[in-house]
């Protein structure tokens, strides 16, 4: 199974400093996540890097012992998968026959 990149959104309460700190410690410890965005008055949590989303919210779970609401999951690694795989002389003889039709 390929590991895709994800981006995606939780709620976790965070109550105080030391519940702030707790979750912070938890994402920094996954080497899997390449960014992440803590916003502490809306209890959002955005991870993003290639990981099996599932996983890095039992994982986040199991080291906080707090409550984990997956609220939106991003699959971003399909749209740069497709672009890649075109090749761009494809796109362009295409575009070029679509203009001269259009003229």
């Amino acid at each position: 199974m390929t590991v895709k990149y994800f981006c995606m959104v939780k709620r976790i309460n965070i109550d105080c400093n030391g519940c702030y700190r707790k979750v912070k410690r938890a994402i920094l410890d996954m080497p899997e996540l390449d960014s992440h965005l803590l916003e502490k008055q809306q209890t959002n949590v955005v991870v993003c890097g290639r990981f099996i989303p599932q996983d890095v919210a039992i994982k986040i779970k199991k080291k906080t012992n707090r409550r984990v609401e997956i609220l939106d999951i991003q699959d971003l690694s399909d749209s740069n998968e497709e672009e890649d795989q075109k090749p761009m002389t494809n796109n362009w003889t295409t575009q070029n026959q679509i203009e001269t039709c259009l003229v």
